[in-house]
């Protein structure tokens, strides 16, 4: 089972235009085309980040996942095109394996023991970098010292299908997602928790541990790669804020 991952970025202007193409358009016509093969579609609205949390390539609108049996075969599969919707997004996706591939901290806590402020991020290795090497680095080096954020709590990671796979479905021509509005070719998701976001502060920008940073890093500090090209990332909350497999509300 694979799991597909959506972060979408928008000009919150057009919010509640991109909110009823969600709901009316685009997650019926994931469900109905894709059922078969979908056993979850999940959508969180991620939480409004402060301003310092901003510069860590924050994406602000829906992040979906999508928990698939088998994926179906790419192009139309005799459906029309999607819907198109009122603005193009910016677009972060991946598929990844259904449960983490990594499973760092914080497994035994209970729920009732921690709040869940989730920060959500896609990360991928600067280009020409093996993968191999970044691999070395994050588990070997970057992941132990990570483990020492203060407040962190929960942390685990999914390392990337290993080939590329394309979203299945059709647009229509000259529609999205045209090849500058979705990023592709990530190489981990990532999940760190905290309580609030004053730990979050505490533990990424007051007193963070000290990282080790890899030879092949392109900027001096964390995340040691560009944010908003090689790290992306958002804030969610626990509960999804739609089930759309479980919950087919219709829009009005």
């Amino acid at each position: 089972m694979l799991k597909s991952v959506v972060m979408h970025d928008i000009p919150m202007a057009h919010v509640a235009a991109m909110e009823r193409w969600y709901y009316r358009d685009h997650a019926p016509e994931i469900n109905r085309r894709f059922g078969p093969w979908l056993v979850r579609h999940d959508s969180y609205l991620p939480v409004d980040a402060p301003p310092e949390a901003r510069s860590y390539g924050f994406f602000n609108w829906r992040v979906t996942e999508g928990y698939w049996r088998e994926l179906p075969a790419s192009g139309p599969g005799g459906h029309l095109a999607f819907t198109l919707p009122p603005r193009v997004p910016r677009v972060a996706a991946g598929f990844f394996p259904a449960q983490p591939t990594e499973d760092f901290m914080g497994g035994r806590i209970q729920p009732h023991e921690r709040n869940v402020l989730r920060w959500y991020v896609l990360l991928r290795y600067p280009e020409g970098v093996a993968k191999e090497e970044g691999e070395r680095w994050f588990l070997d080096v970057h992941a132990k010292e990570a483990m020492r954020q203060p407040g962190l709590f929960r942390f685990f990671s999914f390392r990337a299908a290993p080939e590329r796979i394309a979203l299945p479905g059709e647009w229509p021509a000259g529609g999205p997602p045209g090849a500058d509005t979705v990023m592709h070719s990530w190489d981990r998701l990532i999940e760190l928790w905290y309580d609030s976001f004053d730990d979050w502060r505490r533990a990424v920008l007051d007193a963070p541990p000290r990282y080790t940073p890899p030879a092949w890093a392109t900027q001096a500090s964390y995340p040691f790669v560009v944010p908003g090209i090689d790290f992306v990332s958002s804030f969610l909350l626990e509960r999804p804020a739609d089930e759309f497999w479980r919950d087919a509300r219709g829009y009005l």
